[in-house]
């Protein structure tokens, strides 16, 4: 490393490089190409080693929180991604996408800049402080949204980072790297340490293969359930891989939606509790045994409010550093080689074949209104191979997930933690992460209110989103997981969204609001067909939702226990 942090100036000299340099370069060299953020003073250092940097791209985000939003989306597709923000009022406002991040197992470094060595070490009275002289006050705060962290000095920079990096990729969770800004432009002081790289101990790992593949033997019936941390790992092909070999069939939760083609003939299902299909249940909840393959997240919206019938001793739980087989862990193992030893394996019967499932039907007449029953079929039948759909929290999510997908798109949804708004910035995020493929949002309006404003920095750096808001009178999310729908704190501003990307500076894109099918059908052609973005406005029914939501509806007891 010590090569890393010295530069030789064209006079031939050499020049120490500053942290703010190396932190920048040291991220850039995780695969990172874009840095998310809103600058501030404290930041300076940082955010001008961005934009002197020839591998990161600065991106100024409309607010920290959409910043973090966005760093997160972005994050999913990359493997990583970076977030920076200013000490206090910037890194506070962050750390609802950052905790989000660390919840769903996106890799974020949050990057903070806080004021300077001098000033803390003399207790000045400073902006954005409490004014009590004190500078460790927010700093537990953002390490408990991250998985580790680290306040940088030039003396620790070299070996602390490569701490920092490794830990967030064992764990796959958000990383805090603070650091005064006089010290951000201080010269590093060299280390000679090696970039950390994660490998499994061989003697765990043959010890759990052969318990797995006892298991295997002994079970008269297998399923796989490959979890969203496949997706966050980029082991798509691995997993499918493992399963193929095994040759049983698989399910996905709503978190894993389309981890693997749902073409695929050992596609068996979504599986959510009782709102799964029949067959689908019966072949998840009555396995002998339940490969779990990546830590599979049961909770309240994957099980349909705690309807799942699981059978924990049936589960042999693969996590992304160990094994669980009941009580017993077998650590040191990563999920990536279990996954390549179970592609070794050989199936003991004839792989499992399933029924091919077809895409929902398009229904309606173009002169009917827009309803839910025709809405979501419609949405699966304009995405297509190369499209990544982002579906925010709430209806979108509970209407589309249930739907079957065409092969070659990918799902971004964030489930576990449901912050609304997450997708509007996410959606951005995914789009500069792989611009190669075409971003898809799928939103409804009272999340879209929270974080729209990010539409403009989708114009201003040509991440062509595709956007499609469901204007239904309110938060229909809200109105749903309630007996009363009818408060008034569901209701919303009443908004023009149509006209909302050009007063954003997204002139060129292409707008519709749509009141009919027929309307909306042309304004699908019309937006696939726009080079620059397109941006659409669903007039839907108050109270019309998804089956999958009426379904939640029906069980707000089970989902919140009984009224006392």
């Amino acid at each position: 490393m010590t090569q890393e942090v010295r530069q030789t100036e064209t006079s031939g000299k050499v020049k120490a490089v500053s942290v703010a340099d190396y932190i920048v370069e040291r991220l850039a060299g995780e695969g990172i190409s874009h840095c998310f953020g809103v600058a501030g003073d404290y930041l300076f250092p940082i955010c001008d080693a961005v934009d002197s940097s020839a591998k990161l791209q600065w991106i100024g985000c409309a607010n920290e929180l959409n910043a973090s939003y966005a760093a997160d989306g972005y994050a999913r597709i990359r493997g990583a991604a970076m977030l920076a923000t200013t000490y206090g009022v910037g890194e506070l406002s962050a750390l609802n996408g950052v905790m989000g991040a660390k919840a769903e197992r996106s890799l974020v470094f949050h990057v903070v800049g806080m004021p300077s060595y001098q000033h803390q070490r003399v207790r000045k009275i400073t902006h954005h402080t409490l004014g009590d002289g004190v500078f460790g006050n927010f700093v537990d705060l953002s390490a408990g949204a991250a998985c580790c962290h680290a306040v940088i000095t030039p003396e620790n920079c070299v070996v602390e980072m490569e701490r920092v990096i490794a830990e967030a990729r064992r764990r796959h969770r958000p990383a805090y790297i603070a650091v005064p800004s006089d010290y951000a432009l201080s010269p590093v002081v060299p280390a000679d340490v090696k970039p950390i790289v994660a490998r499994s101990n061989e003697a765990a790992l043959q010890k759990a293969m052969a318990v797995i593949a006892e298991r295997i033997n002994k079970a008269k019936s297998v399923v796989a359930l490959p979890a969203f941390t496949v997706l966050r790992l980029g082991l798509q092909k691995e997993v499918q891989r493992a399963i193929e070999a095994l040759g049983c069939p698989f399910a996905t939760t709503l978190m894993e939606k389309c981890v693997i083609d749902e073409s695929h003939p050992q596609f068996a299902g979504i599986y959510a509790g009782a709102a799964s299909d029949p067959k689908t249940r019966q072949l998840v909840e009555g396995a002998d045994l339940v490969l779990d393959l990546g830590g599979v997240n049961l909770n309240d919206i994957t099980t349909a409010a705690y309807s799942a019938k699981l059978d924990p001793s049936r589960f042999i739980a693969v996590g992304l550093n160990d094994v669980r087989i009941g009580d017993d862990v077998i650590a040191g193992v990563l999920l990536a080689d279990v996954l390549a030893e179970l592609a070794k394996l050989k199936p003991s019967s004839a792989p499992y074949r399933g029924t091919p499932q077809s895409l929902a039907p398009v229904i309606g007449k173009p002169s009917d209104k827009i309803t839910m029953a025709a809405l979501y079929p419609r949405y699966a039948a304009f995405l297509r191979a190369g499209d990544t759909v982002v579906l925010e929290t709430g209806s979108t999510s509970s209407g589309v997930t249930p739907m079957i997908l065409p092969d070659g798109v990918r799902v971004e949804a964030q489930v576990l933690w449901g912050s609304i708004g997450w997708a509007t910035p996410a959606a951005f995020g995914v789009a500069l992460a792989d611009p190669e493929r075409r971003t898809v949002l799928i939103t409804g309006e009272g999340s879209h209110q929270l974080t729209a404003n990010e539409i403009g920095a989708m114009g201003r750096f040509d991440a062509n989103v595709i956007v499609f808001v469901l204007n239904n009178s309110g938060y229909l999310i809200e109105r749903a997981l309630e007996e009363n729908p009818n408060w008034t704190y569901n209701d919303l501003a009443p908004w023009n969204y149509a006209e909302l990307p050009k007063a954003l500076g997204c002139a060129d894109w292409y707008t519709a609001r749509v009141t009919t099918l027929g309307e909306l059908d042309e304004a699908m052609k019309s937006a696939r067909a726009s080079k620059s973005g397109a941006y659409i406005e669903i007039i839907g029914g108050k109270m019309d939702m998804p089956p999958a939501l009426a379904y939640a509806h029906g069980r707000l007891k089970a989902m919140y226990g009984e009224t006392p």
